[in-house]
């Protein structure tokens, strides 16, 4: 076996294992007890006649919800199933293994409960009533693999008429991870953001908003070039896309400054970077346009689950650092490194939104992490198993929402640091703990 094959071999082992372990599990969540019981006296307390106490302290002032229940500390992670990773519009029930593995990275890495919700409706007017009203018992709102365009309107629209954070990790999620891989790979090749020419393949909601959150983080809009199905967008498109898409029309009339037009190997061409989330690969990317990017190119190819070229292929076209969406390869660009951290913060000042500075802070936070050790091709940001990197995440986001004044509590960078702490270590070492005393089944001793 050529190493090819070998690679392309291990490509394929998460799925054969996700098949085997999935149904032994029959889930990967459960709800569990966070208050002692002594006894069944104890039930007097926590439920019937006691709990009465709590609820009319709450019907008095809605504030003490936060202290009484667990709405500061629970997401509800939302979809309908429409753009579900790179397998398009499987529907809500075929959404929800994904959904359940967003409330295990927030539990495991944040110390965020969190609840999948797979609704049944592809009307956005419907889902955005269903999210507000659910906004009594969720402290924020994760949307999950929402289809493009109407992700945007459903985003739009729920940070405005919510009280409640409301995030799509598909758009700031994406945006934010990628804009840290983007800050390291530049630092590592010693060129400046402002100074780069772009290449964007792919227009749909997380393109858009790594599109959107790089030039707002200090971009030149004229030097990027983004392209969707139909070609590179610039301003004689952009009638076309007035009224169906309207994102993708303000993006043709900011950026693309020469005017370029054509398709994805036009748009790579000279390029310092290529920020590809198109569709699964590989091959949609060739190994000639990587060639004829600019010195020292930089690739992320982050398609899922194929990225659109495999890693070991753009090396041999010339990138000098490669990129994928892929916990198997170097370099995953995934916004597992980002949301649990985010919203440890946000719920912990109890922000009211989570806005495009707050996004910039954590991508920040997520590369002077990943550069303190030095920055090395193969290993631009900090993994997932860098406890450090949701607890700093939360600390500088909690900070940034108090500078910008959409934070209910005040808290200091200590009281952020240790309020992190205890919930990201609580979950890690209950679940070990679960797994050592065998409540959590090891598959392969049975």
């Amino acid at each position: 076996m050529d190493i090819r094959e070998e690679l392309i071999k291990k490509a394929e082992k998460p799925a054969l294992d996700a098949m085997r372990l999935h149904p032994f599990y029959k889930g990967k969540i459960e709800v569990g007890l966070k208050c002692r019981v002594r006894d069944f006296n104890d039930f007097a307390i926590w439920y019937s006649p006691g709990v009465a106490e709590p609820c009319r302290a709450i019907a008095e002032n809605k504030d003490l919800v936060y202290e009484h229940t667990n709405k500061g500390n629970v997401v509800a992670v939302v979809s309908d199933g429409t753009r579900v990773l790179g397998l398009g519009d499987i529907g809500p029930e075929a959404s929800l293994p994904v959904m359940e593995g967003k409330a295990l990275l927030f539990k495991y890495l944040g110390g965020v409960d969190a609840f999948p919700v797979c609704v049944d409706t592809k009307d956005p007017d419907k889902l955005i009533e269903f999210v507000k009203m659910m906004q009594p018992t969720f402290g924020g709102i994760n949307l999950e693999d929402i289809a493009s365009p109407k992700c945007f309107y459903i985003l739009e629209r729920l940070r405005k008429e919510c009280h409640i954070p409301v995030f799509h990790d598909d758009q700031q999620g994406t945006a934010t991870v990628t804009l840290a891989g983007l800050i390291n790979a530049l630092r590592y090749v010693k060129k400046e953001l402002a100074d780069v020419k772009i290449a964007i393949i792919g227009a749909g909601a997380a393109n858009v908003s790594i599109t959107n959150l790089i030039i707002a983080a200090g971009a030149d809009p004229g030097k990027m070039f983004v392209a969707d199905i139909d070609g590179i967008l610039n301003k004689e498109r952009a009638e076309e896309l007035r009224d169906n898409n309207p994102k993708n029309y303000e993006l043709a009339m900011k950026t693309n400054a020469e005017e370029r037009s054509g398709g994805t190997a036009e748009a790579m061409r000279d390029c310092d970077v290529i920020i590809a989330l198109s569709q699964p690969g590989p091959g949609v990317i060739k190994k000639e346009w990587v060639q004829g990017m600019a010195k020292d190119p930089i690739c992320f190819f982050c398609a899922n689950p194929i990225p659109e070229m495999w890693p070991w292929e753009a090396k041999e076209a010339g990138a000098v650092i490669v990129a994928t969406g892929r916990s198997d390869f170097a370099n995953q660009v995934n916004n597992s490194v980002c949301f649990p951290g985010i919203f440890r913060g946000v719920l912990d000042v109890q922000a009211s939104t989570i806005t495009d500075e707050m996004c910039i802070t954590a991508a920040y936070t997520i590369a002077d992490l990943g550069a303190e050790g030095g920055i090395d091709p193969e290993n631009l940001l900090p993994n997932m198993d860098n406890v450090e990197v949701f607890i700093r995440q939360a600390v500088s986001v909690g900070l940034k929402a108090i500078e910008l004044g959409i934070a209910r509590k005040n808290l200091s960078e200590e009281e952020l640091r240790s309020k992190a702490e205890e919930a990201i270590y609580r979950a890690r070492n209950a679940t070990k703990m679960m797994m050592d005393e065998g409540f959590i089944v090891d598959p392969d001793k049975k």
